[in-house]
């Protein structure tokens, strides 16, 4: 159980760090607006969430501006990927072994 637990990110431990890699896993690339309305999340709270999982590596972005406006879209990286993957698996594996038990 203890080489499974060491494959749990604290960076997915937040419901909405974890919903944003989620949507990332499904879509090329998402809008900080659309972000906002899919989690239901304040600017702050988002922002502050994104840049976290930035500072790790596992998001970045791109800004352009669109009719005057900021126009930001985060992408997940390879890397990003990777752990929210490793991360999905070990959840898998010790609900398996819990059902084993």
């Amino acid at each position: 159980m203890k080489a499974i637990l060491k494959d749990l990110d604290k960076a997915f431990e937040n419901r909405i760090r974890l919903g944003i890699m989620a949507a990332l896993m499904v879509n090329d690339h998402l809008d900080f607006n659309t972000l906002k309305a899919l989690l239901e999340v304040t600017d702050g709270n988002l922002a502050s969430h994104l840049k976290y999982l930035e500072k790790n590596n596992y998001i970045t972005l791109e800004k352009e501006f669109v009719d005057r406006k900021p126009h930001t879209k985060y992408f997940k990286t390879h890397a990003g990927k990777k752990a929210f993957e490793d991360h999905l698996n070990a959840i898998e594996q010790l609900i398996a072994e819990n059902r084993r038990s």
